[in-house]
């Protein structure tokens, strides 16, 4: 017999809510009426199946040239229990060290570099562990408001067993000063919760002589669940 566990729903004010004036394009991208459910179909709950013979893992994003701060990127994806989550894609997409995104709809004029393009993909081992080589992204103007500036972050997007499970989040760093000041980390109204979007610098991770190592746990749902973009 299988052992089931009860879902534990989120505590309120720990996930984004979908409707924040202070981040001003929710104002037009959230819905507007009740969500209406319905039954997945099996293409829905089962596919496609990420692999690495299929999806090949792209854990270092830089090369001898890339410009900027090497760092180091580790954690577990887990579930509300401590359970690790076996072989799961994991993608990642950031800016450059200035702030730039290898992208043709960013028009900042922060320099690109040719030799970074800020796009990654790993899959987690037998114990929930992943981690990827990366620079540390820049800060960048976004327009929300006036002289608005995102603080610097890398973005998530974990798989599960089909497209319906999909889920997305960003990644902070420790000490950054933008953090107060702004909206999209702010959607998450309370602290603890917010706090577990910030990733927590380790020695163990740091590769001596060669780059800063990051921790950033990441837990799929429950009351400790990560804070998602919904």
């Amino acid at each position: 017999m299988t052992e089931t566990f009860p879902f534990r729903p989120p505590v309120p004010g720990t996930q984004p809510d979908n409707n924040s004036p202070q981040y001003g394009s929710t104002q037009k991208r959230h819905p507007k009426q009740p969500l209406i459910r319905f039954a997945h179909t099996l293409t829905e709950a089962t596919g496609p199946v990420f692999s690495p013979s299929q999806f090949p893992a792209f854990a270092d994003l830089t090369n001898a040239n890339s410009l900027g701060e090497r760092i180091i990127v580790r954690g577990r994806v887990i579930d509300e229990d401590g359970r690790p989550q076996r072989n799961t894609i994991v993608e990642v997409w950031q800016a450059n060290a200035a702030g730039r995104y290898d992208h043709p709809l960013d028009t900042h004029d922060a320099p690109l570099d040719p030799n970074f393009h800020g796009e990654g993909r790993v899959f987690t081992d037998e114990d929930g562990w992943y981690q990827f080589t990366s620079i540390k992204p820049g800060a960048y103007p976004w327009r929300n408001h006036y002289n608005a500036w995102r603080p610097n972050h890398i973005h998530f997007s974990l798989f599960g067993a089909g497209f319906a499970s999909r889920l997305i989040t960003q990644m902070y760093f420790p000490g950054d000063p933008l953090l107060p000041l702004d909206p999209i980390y702010n959607t998450v109204s309370d602290q603890a919760a917010r706090e577990r979007l910030i990733s927590i610098f380790d020695l163990q991770i740091t590769k001596p002589e060669w780059a800063l190592g990051y921790r950033f746990d990441i837990v799929l749902r429950g009351r400790g669940a990560t804070p998602w973009e919904n």
